[in-house]
């Protein structure tokens, strides 16, 4: 079964939401340039190089293939973002295990951030 156009839809789907995520704060960006150009390497790689080649967007995509490697400004946003997530979840009110999961899911996810090497 040739995969290419599937590769090529998830693609599409990351790249809008990577594309939405620079309006929108709560977001991420970059994540869904990782997938999107992971999906493109595997479906058009013309496309994967205008992600990797992008100005603004390109440096932290390449900076992760190469090196696993996350700038200290990126890792601040996402262990901050993370934090405010958990907080929300008690502000609102939601069950003590839900909060509680959230919270252990992004201590680990934390955790894995802030160990990468910087960009």
């Amino acid at each position: 079964m040739n995969m290419r156009p599937v590769w090529y839809a998830i693609g599409l789907v990351a790249l809008g939401l990577g594309i939405v995520g620079i309006a929108l704060p709560v977001v991420p960006t970059v994540p869904f340039l990782l997938l999107a150009a992971a999906a493109f390497a595997r479906s058009s790689p013309r496309l994967e190089r205008r992600i990797m080649n992008h100005p603004t967007y390109g440096p932290p995509v390449r900076a992760w293939r190469e090196r696993g490697a996350i700038s200290r400004l990126a890792k601040t946003w996402a262990v901050l973002a993370m934090a405010c997530g958990v907080g929300f979840s008690l502000f609102v009110g939601m069950p003590p295990w839900v909060v509680g999961m959230q919270f252990i899911l992004c201590m680990a996810v934390a955790a894995y951030v802030v160990t990468r090497p910087e960009a």
